[in-house]
């Protein structure tokens, strides 16, 4: 048996050449590639910048699913949520549209639409169905900025609205949020934007959003006074309840209205300052000026007055109580209570004027010292007086008493302190202790052993009277009835005494009438006392009958 090599036991291989040809299966993935890279294409030259917005939580987002609107319009979609570093805040990442690139500037402002419920009224229902999104509204600035500070509630006025703001200073907020709304003759014609603490800490300074076209109703002299909840005053007539609207009971509300008689129509300047007053009757009055402070020290118990009490000259409201201290005098063994208060002289108006006129100027104001000396030493005193039966509320009443003790009036102290004179109720208080203290000196014990033996005495005269005084008196009466009986029945018409007492009064006449004409008789011939009465004179005769004519029978 012969060996092979091994060459010649393997087979030699045989190449053939095939002509490549493209199947039809090969076009569907192909065309799958082309519009997926298209549509790749479109999405990188459609996309627009990414940004990011921080907030407190990231309720009702969801990533690659909620949508940013602006006007009802996507705009945008959120990427991806996560936490900041310190987890104190969400970061959400959204990608915007490429016609959308305006609202990544300064300015822009972002927060979550959800359903909310507040004392402004009820928003975002539609989202019920829809679920949250996020709104935007863009600013005015054309600087890029990628990084906002969402806002945890919508903003009450939008950018590019028809209208004006305004800065209003109070001393506190009250009832005000954002939201609230903003009246002119009870029509809201606006809200409540925004508001902030003042940087001294001693006020609050809001901004409000007049809608157009009603800002222009908003003049240099326009008044705001703060219309939350309700004004009940009681007056001469009657009980008086007002108010802006149910809502501003609820949620406050600001109004606002020019003053009566002249003043200063041109409308205000965007961002106008202006003063917003407690109530409208504040508002109203004239312009008080600045105020000035003053001091009081009373030497009697002020229960009842507290801060914020009326300070009154002649009745016209010029002021109110900021302070009420208790203050120790070693020396009388005193505590005397010293009250501060904060006046507005201008409230006087022309009384005003003439005061300061002849006060002069010190440091650039009016010298409230010089004008309050001639006044003091004519008897202005301050009085604690009851403003309120009901309550005993006591209020500072700056008034003249009447033949007032001279008191010594610095005019150069700081700050300006007024005498006091104790009011009407202490005076009466003075007197019912003086009343009270008389009554302690009478000797009621006394006068009442002297009263208990008097009326013992009494007692025992008036049974005397009872017992035998008054059996005696009985038959003194009878026989007085008796004889009063006897002389009705002397003095009838028919009595012999009746007929007696006729004749002799008959008589009596007949002689008057003698001695009158002895009388008469006398005073004609007063010779006849010493000649006699001469004789009657013959009576003359009559005249013959003349023919025809006879005699009367």
């Amino acid at each position: 048996m012969t060996e092979q090599s091994p060459r010649e036991e393997l087979p030699e291989p045989v190449v053939r050449t095939r002509r490549f040809s493209l199947s039809l299966i090969w076009l569907v993935p192909v065309l799958a590639a082309v519009v997926g890279l298209s549509l790749v294409v479109h999405a990188w030259l459609q996309a627009g910048p990414g940004i990011t917005i921080t907030f407190q939580t990231a309720e009702g987002l969801e990533a690659g699913k909620t949508p940013v609107r602006y006007k009802n319009v996507v705009i945008g979609k959120v990427d991806s949520l996560e936490l900041s570093d310190d987890r104190q805040r969400v970061r959400v990442k959204v990608a915007l549209n490429k016609s959308a690139s305006s609202f990544a500037t300064r300015g822009t402002r972002y927060w979550v639409v959800r359903p909310r419920i507040g004392l402004g009224g009820v928003s975002g229902v539609d989202t019920l169905l829809s679920g949250a999104f996020i709104g935007a509204d863009v600013g005015d600035s054309e600087d890029e900025q990628y990084e906002f500070k969402g806002l945890e509630m919508p903003p009450a006025v939008l950018h590019g609205a028809p209208g004006k703001s305004f800065v209003l200073h109070t001393d506190d907020l009250g009832s005000l949020d954002t939201g609230s709304p903003v009246y002119y003759r009870r029509i809201q014609v606006g809200r409540v934007a925004s508001y902030t603490l003042d940087r001294d800490g001693k006020g609050v300074s809001l901004r409000i959003f007049v809608d157009g076209p009603n800002d222009h109703f908003v003049t240099r002299s326009t008044r705001f006074w703060n219309a939350s909840g309700v004004d009940v005053s009681l007056g001469a007539n009657g009980l008086k309840l007002n108010t802006q609207s149910l809502a501003t009971v609820i949620a406050g509300g600001v109004a606002f209205e020019e003053p009566h008689g002249p003043h200063d129509a041109t409308p205000a300047p965007e961002d106008a300052d202006f003063t917003l007053f407690k109530d409208q009757v504040t508002a109203m009055a004239p312009p008080d000026g600045p105020p000035r402070y003053i001091r009081m020290r009373f030497n009697q118990a002020l229960r009842g007055l507290a801060v914020d009490a009326p300070v009154e000259f002649l009745g016209i409201n010029v002021g109110s109580v900021v302070s009420i201290n208790l203050d120790y005098e070693a020396k009388d063994e005193r505590f005397p209570l010293t009250v501060g208060a904060l006046i507005y002289p201008q409230r006087l108006g022309g009384a005003y004027d003439k005061l300061a006129a002849q006060a002069g100027t010190k440091d650039g104001r009016v010298d409230l010292a010089r004008m309050f000396g001639p006044l003091v030493e004519h008897g202005l005193r301050a009085q604690a007086r009851t403003g309120n039966l009901l309550t005993g509320q006591l209020y500072i009443a700056l008034d003249f008493v009447p033949k007032a003790p001279k008191v010594a009036f610095d005019p150069n102290a700081t700050p300006i302190e007024l005498p006091t004179a104790p009011g009407s109720f202490d005076k009466l208080q003075e007197q019912l202790a003086d009343i009270v203290t008389k009554l302690q000196k009478v000797p009621f014990d006394s006068i009442g052993q002297n009263l208990d033996a008097t009326l013992g005495d009494l007692d025992r005269t008036l049974r005397h009277v009872n017992g035998d005084v008054l059996p005696e008196l009985k038959g003194t009466l009878k026989g007085a009835q008796r004889t009063l009986g006897s002389a009705d029945s002397a003095l009838s018409s028919d009595s012999p005494l009746q007929q007696n007492l006729g004749s002799t009064l008959e008589e009596l006449q007949r002689m008057a009438r003698s001695l009158r004409a002895l009388t008469d008789y006398l005073g004609v011939h007063p010779e006849s006392l010493i000649r006699g009465r001469r004789g009657d004179r013959p009576p003359p005769s009559s005249p013959p009958a003349r023919p025809g004519q006879g005699s009367k029978p």
